[in-house]
Parts: C-alpha cells; sequence; structure tokens
C-alpha cells in the first residue's frame, strides 16, 4: 500500500494482499502494473500534458454536452498517440513471463493514483478490459486504459471532489483472470451498506463474470454473514435473497478488440437456485474478515469463484467511502406521513439508502437523453452505468429495471445521498413519463414507488450521553431488514421481535400448505412452489426463512438479549396467506379465537407449531445466538400454560437448558389475576397493554366507534398493570411491558418505572424522546 503513488490504490491493494495475505489462505490473481511515472511520460513524450491541460481549463463540467465532447476529443488523443518504446518493451518482457508460468485471459485494469482511498470513491470511473488474449490487444488494452482516465463521469468527479486533473495518474494491471466465467462472481462489504452496522459481511453473487453485478445488468443473490458467529465457529449465514440471474457475461468464443465477452441468458433451474453453497459464502466471509483486519476498515471486495478448478479468489479490494465515514452520534430517519400500503406501490425493487424523493417521472432510454433529466425529477431507466454520474446528482430519486445493491449505480447514489430503488423489473414499462411519484426506500430493504407526491417528514435523533434509568429501555421490532439500522439507537436490546412480519412479508404461505406440498390444488402447488424457490423443498424454506428473520434480528442486537414472540396471527389474518382460505376457519370474534397457546396446542395445528420451534432451535444452538429468549402471546389458563411449556420441552426447547428463558405476554385480566401461578410456569413477564386494556375495559380496539374509551391508563387497567408488576417482583422474575402504551404516552412510562417495572419495550421513533421524559422525572424527583 506504500506505492500508491507508483500504481493507485487498486493496483497497490492487489500487491499488498499478494505479498502479506496469501499465507492466510487467500488467494488473488497475480499479474504486473505499469507505473504512473510511465503515464506521465506516455503522455508528455506525446506532447499531450499541456495540451490536456489547456483543453480542460476550458471546460464547464456541469454542461453535459460540452464535457462529453471534451473527454470524446482528450480520449482520441491519447488512443492515437504511440507507446514509448521502452515501456511497449517493458510490457512485452512481463507479459510474457507471465504466460511462461500458464497461458491464459488476461484483465486490463485501471488504477488511479487517487483512487479507492479512504475518503473518496472512484469506484468504476475508468475502464476494465476481460479477456484479453495476446501482446498486441494487451498493449491496445493499456492505452483505452489509459484513455478512460478522461471519461466523462472521471473528469466530472475530480472536479466535483476537488481533485486536480494533473495530479491523478493513471496505472494499468494486467492480472490473469479467473475463470468465473464459468462459476459465479460477485462483490462484498464488510458492514451493511445501507446502515453501516459493522458486525456482518455483505455478499452479493451472480453466475458469470462480475461485470454483471458491478455494471447492475443483473438483480444477484445477496446473503449476510454475522461476523462473531463466524468467529466463534458457528453457523454464520443470517439471511439470504434469491436474485433473478437472468443472465451472465463469459468470454466469447473468438474474442476480438471490443467483444472479448458476450452475455447470454442464464438457463431457468440455474436461476431458481443460489449461484453460491453455504461452503462457499463461510470462505468468501472469512477471506472478507481476513482482509478488513489487514486493512484496519470496512472494505468493499470484488471476488471470483473459479468454474473449473471450483476456488475462490479475491479480484480487488479497496477501502467502503460512504457509510464509515457516516456520524455515529445523530441519526437522520425518513417518514412518510400519509398511511400507504406497500401493495399500493406501482413498482417495488431493493432499497438503496434510506430516504424519499419526490418528483415527475423522467424516462431515459440510453445515455444519449440524459440531457432530458432536469433537477428534481425521478430518473427512471432500464440501468444507470457511471457515465451518468454527472446527471444522477441532478435527480430527486433514481429508479432502474436492473441491479442489485452494489452495482455503480447503488455506490454512486449512495455518495450522492440520493434515493434509489434498483432491480425493479418492470418500472419504465409502468410509470409514465411526467407522473408525479414518492420514492421510498424508508420501509427497509424494499424501495416502493408510489403514485402522487406523497408528504413525508425528516426526523433527526441526536444522542447525547443519555441519563443512567432504573429502568431497561429495549424496542419493538417487526421488520428484520430494518434491525441493523435501529441497533444504532441507545438501548439495552429488543422487547418484542414479531414473527408475524416474517411469516406475512419473508414467507407468505400458510405453514399447514407447506406441510400437505405436494399433495395440493395444482394452482396453490404452483404458488407454493413459486414461493419456495432456491430452497429444498417447502418445509425447509418455511423454517428457514424464519430463522433468518428472528437470526437477523438477534445479530443486529447481539449479546443483548432478544424476546421473540412466538407467532400470534388470528385466522383472519393467516387466511391472506397463501392457502390459508382452505385451512382457517371463517370466525365471528377472531381477536377472542384460535390464536396464541390455543392454536399452538390443538392437534390441528401442532405441525405447523413445530416448524417454529425448529426455528428456534437453529437460532440458538446451530448459529449461537443465544441471545434469543421465548415470549409465549395469549395464553388463557394455568392448564394451557403447563402444556404449552411441556409442548415445547417435547420440541428441544426446555426452559434452561442452554440458557434458555420463556416469558408469557401477560394481556389478559385471567393473567393478572392469577399472576402467582401463571409464574410457576414461566421466567416472568412481557405486559402486552394493548389486548391488556381492551379485555379489561371490553373495548374492541379497531373499532372505531369506541376507540375513544380505549385507554391504557384507566385505572382499571392500571390496577390490573400493577398486579402483574408485583406478582413478578414478590417472585424475584422478570417483568416487562411490550405494548403500545408506554410510546404513546410518556406519562404512563413515568407511571410504570415508579411501579418498578424492570423493562419498557418502545416503538423505535420513540426510544430516545421517552427515556428523555423519563431521565427527567428522576432529575426532578
Amino acid at each position: 500500500m506504500g506505492d500508491v503513488e507508483q500504481v493507485g490504490g487498486k493496483n497497490a491493494s492487489l500487491g499488498e494482499m499478494i505479498s502479506q495475505l496469501e499465507r492466510a489462505g487467500i488467494r488473488v490473481p497475480g499479474g504486473f502494473a505499469t507505473t504512473a511515472s510511465a503515464f506521465r511520460d506516455f503522455l508528455s513524450g506525446a506532447g499531450l500534458t499541456d495540451r490536456i491541460a489547456s483543453r480542460l481549463d476550458a471546460l464547464d463540467p456541469d454542461d453535459v454536452t460540452a464535457l462529453a465532447k471534451c473527454g470524446a476529443e482528450i480520449r482520441q488523443w491519447i488512443v492515437e498517440a504511440p507507446l514509448p518504446r521502452a515501456l511497449e518493451e517493458a510490457i512485452g518482457a512481463a507479459y510474457q513471463a507471465m504466460m511462461a508460468e500458464g497461458e491464459s485471459a488476461v484483465a486490463v485494469r485501471s488504477s488511479a493514483t487517487a483512487e479507492d482511498l479512504p475518503d473518496a470513491s472512484f469506484a468504476g470511473q475508468q475502464e476494465t478490459f476481460l479477456n484479453v488474449r495476446g501482446l498486441d490487444a494487451v498493449l491496445s488494452a493499456i492505452k483505452h486504459v489509459f484513455a478512460s482516465l478522461y471519461n466523462d463521469r472521471a473528469i466530472s468527479y475530480r472536479v466535483h471532489q476537488g481533485f486536480q486533473h494533473a495530479a491523478v495518474a493513471l496505472s494499468a494491471g494486467v492480472q490473469r483472470m479467473v475463470r468465473s466465467d464459468l462459476g459465479a462472481s460477485g462483490v462484498m462489504f464488510t458492514l451493511d451498506t445501507e446502515s453501516g452496522f459493522q458486525d456482518v459481511v455483505f455478499i452479493t453473487a451472480a453466475y458469470g463474470l462480475g461485470e454483471t453485478v458491478v455494471q447492475g445488468s443483473v438483480n444477484p443473490d445477496e446473503f449476510y454473514v454475522h461476523k462473531p458467529m463466524l468467529e466463534a465457529g458457528k453457523f454464520p449465514i443470517i439471511r439470504r435473497a434469491l436474485g433473478s440471474k437472468a443472465s451472465k457475461m463469459v468470454f466469447a468464443e473468438a474474442p476480438r478488440p471490443g467483444l472479448s465477452t458476450a452475455t447470454i441468458d442464464v438457463l431457468s433451474a440455474d436461476r431458481d437456485r443460489f449461484c453460491l453453497n453455504d461452503a462457499d459464502v463461510i470462505e468468501l466471509a472469512r477471506y472478507a474478515v481476513a482482509i478488513e483486519r489487514h486493512y484496519g476498515r470496512p472494505m468493499d471486495i470484488e471476488w471470483g469463484k473459479d468454474g473449473e478448478n471450483g476456488k475462490i479468489y479475491i479480484l480487488q479490494a479497496r477501502p467502503e467511502t460512504v457509510k464509515s465515514r457516516k456520524s455515529v452520534e445523530a441519526q437522520e430517519r425518513y417518514r412518510l406521513k400519509t398511511r400507504v400500503k406497500t401493495s399500493s406501490a406501482l413498482v417495488s425493487g431493493r432499497a438503496i439508502g434510506q430516504k424519499i424523493g419526490v418528483g415527475p417521472v423522467r424516462i431515459v432510454k440510453d445515455s444519449s437523453e440524459m440531457e432530458r433529466i432536469s433537477p428534481g425529477d425521478v430518473l427512471v431507466t432500464d440501468m444507470t452505468d457511471p457515465n451518468w454520474e454527472p446527471v444522477m446528482k441532478r435527480a430527486a430519486a433514481i429508479v432502474t429495471n436492473r441491479g442489485g445493491r452494489t452495482c455503480h449505480a447503488a455506490i454512486i447514489a449512495r455518495e450522492l445521498g440520493i434515493p434509489a430503488v434498483v432491480g425493479c423489473g418492470d418500472a419504465t414499462r409502468v410509470l409514465p413519463d411526467g407522473q408525479q411519484v414518492t420514492v421510498s426506500c424508508a420501509e427497509g430493504d424494499t424501495g416502493n414507488v408510489y403514485q402522487g407526491a406523497l408528504e413525508y417528514e425528516v426526523v433527526t435523533t441526536v444522542y447525547t450521553k443519555l441519563p443512567e434509568l432504573p429502568v431497561k429501555i429495549t424496542m419493538n421490532i417487526g421488520n428484520p431488514n430494518l434491525a441493523f439500522d435501529f441497533q444504532a439507537l441507545p438501548n439495552d436490546g429488543v422487547g418484542l421481535a414479531r414473527l408475524e412480519f416474517v411469516i406475512n412479508n419473508m414467507i407468505g404461505v400458510h405453514p399447514q400448505a407447506v406441510l400437505d406440498y405436494p399433495d395440493l390444488a395444482e394452482e396453490l402447488k404452483r404458488q407454493v412452489e413459486s414461493a419456495a424457490r432456491g430452497y429444498a423443498n417447502p418445509r425447509e424454506f418455511y423454517v428457514a426463512k424464519l430463522t433468518e428473520g428472528v437470526a437477523t434480528i438477534a445479530a443486529a442486537f447481539w449479546p443483548k438479549p432478544v424476546i421473540v414472540r412466538l407467532s400470534d396471527f388470528k385466522s383472519n389474518e393467516y387466511r391472506k396467506l397463501i392457502g390459508g382460505a382452505t385451512y382457517e376457519p371463517e370466525e365471528e370474534n377472531p381477536m377472542l379465537g384460535f390464536r396464541g397457546a390455543s392454536r399452538y396446542v390443538a392437534e390441528s395445528f401442532r405441525e405447523c407449531f413445530a416448524m417454529e420451534c425448529e426455528a428456534m432451535k437453529r437460532v440458538r444452538n446451530d448459529m449461537g445466538l443465544t441471545n434469543v429468549e421465548l415470549m409465549v402471546p395469549f395464553v388463557r389458563t394455568v392448564a394451557e400454560a403447563r402444556q404449552v411449556i411441556e409442548l415445547l420441552a417435547e420440541r428441544g426447547l426446555r426452559r434452561g437448558d442452554n440458557g434458555l428463558k420463556i416469558v408469557m405476554m401477560c394481556e389478559l385480566p385471567s393473567n393478572a389475576i392469577l399472576a402467582e401461578e401463571f409464574l410457576e410456569q414461566f421466567d416472568g413477564f412481557s405486559i402486552g397493554s394493548n389486548d391488556l386494556t381492551q379485555l379489561t375495559l371490553g373495548v374492541d380496539r379497531d373499532s372505531e366507534l369506541v376507540a375513544g374509551s380505549f385507554d391504557e391508563r384507566d385505572a382499571a387497567v392500571e390496577a390490573m398493570l400493577r398486579l402483574a408488576i408485583r406478582a413478578c417482583r414478590k417472585a424475584g422474575k422478570y417483568v416487562g411491558i411490550c405494548g403500545q402504551g408506554p410510546s404513546d404516552h410518556p406519562d404512563l412510562a413515568i407511571w410504570l418505572m415508579e411501579e418498578g417495572i424492570e423493562s419498557m419495550s418502545l416503538n423505535p421513533d420513540t426510544v430516545v424522546a421517552t427515556w428523555i421524559e423519563l431521565g427527567k422525572r428522576i432529575k426532578s424527583a
């Protein structure tokens, strides 16, 4: 890395890894590099140094037409100029020595002396040439790499980042190619690219050469690996998402300049499976952690799996330059003020960033139409490439048909701070040009485009030193995709992790339909198969998705406790799942019907519940996430409590084993009245104030007609709360609250603290404000 001034960041990093990390088992393809001095001598000898400088001095980089004309002229000058004889001979000697070790195609890559620095990302601004064969082709590729220092996007970026053009030189790296055209490749980061959470490795992968992932022309598979569990020797893959991987880039059969690769369709069966197995993902994560440890900072790494020998290689590594620079002392959250159903979105894809943008749709077919973009437009296109950077900064938001979260368009959108939704599939067809839309990346991993200009707000939370409290402040979390973001808030863990979001949004299939497969009606069978793509069978899909949802939350907050409430869907909610209408009764009052503990112990649901138990065992035992505790909802009687505890033990979830704690949701008046008897079966109570209020006051919490009577602060409800808290205190057992009450009413939160509650689980957006209010009360007391 001491040679950055000589060979640029990319080539210096390759040399660093070859010389320092091969002993750690990290494979990096070898090669050679031209120097910055060689580049400057080339320009000087061809009389181009001053000519280029004067041409750039007269340029307005914000005039896209003038920028394109200037860049094209300079690149043409460079390509037409001859290389110095001494340089040409040196390249020839190095290439022949390389081929003497074994004939192969090479990649000719750019490496700028200001590239891949910790505080600036020049990702993708210069060219890379793949499958280059023969010395003449290598020499030609090197000149084109030199010329790419003056790509439109590179010129614009240097101006806006404050780099002098003449201060940046180019080194060409000639690197032996990995046969990932026959295998797979992708990009990985040693943090989560959206939240900056640093305890995970985020891996994207697709078939063929990695340019499709980098350019954003495919929607890749995604994997998250938890670093602490990787180090502990546990199963560390906490989440995976199947990408469409519709095409792949391979070596052209008869390569020639400009046509050295070809893009072909991926077979349907291959699209429907992950392109890496678990062992590959774990090996990549180990490489990533070793590279991060060596460099001492979060890294952005390109990799390839050779389809001939099955081995994984690191192709380049550079510092991550966006999330690792963000302040951790404040958090800015965008939030839609208008309540909308995500099902009403015009199109959806992968969310880039966490902001919201509003503006008119501007459909751009290719780079020749870039001038159509006006400030505040929503840029909608099939896919962008880094050439578009000069106009991307004008956009209020970006929406693409293709691309994943590590493509160049995503990287540039993050750096510019612009919300983007990538990989929508059909945005250019569905969104009419000129239509006003709202692009929301504030709802988790999925980005949504809604019709019209919806109102939104920006809430900035500044983390000053918060006061110490006699009560623990935890969070209610339903969407695992937001867990990495929420963990950055001050907290003592998760007091309520809901399984319902995972079942509804990540699975979407009724558990009995999964168990009855393949003996299903033809259309239902097809729907179940479609949902379970990428997994061995529908049952494994159901268990794995439950496992991944819980593991994501548990990993985000590790080692703090995470209390997972077992499923509490009512029959009307289960009916909405694929196959639900086949299995669920139509109840007059599902709120008081077949739900919670009654459902678990029913013979008709036992095997469905067994899948939940299996998922919880995987999270705790196989993954090592023993911070997960369990919560049983809606337990009507003490007899039912005993049945559930016995059933959990039968399924391998026995209280006390491997430190397992099982608490009960105290949400019925019977739970508070007979608290001592219920507590004999459990390790404590988590009070569900929503149902407790509803059932104490006889108020349907879903009815607008009696909504005015619903109040957790009513004296009767407080009497129930007091009974539960005192019984837990007397028994020396845990007592917390996870209902909506303390999030909505700071005065109730103060009352609960003074009653001696041990923990309050709040909605994430109320954590800091409630914490401050409780601190004020203590200070004034």
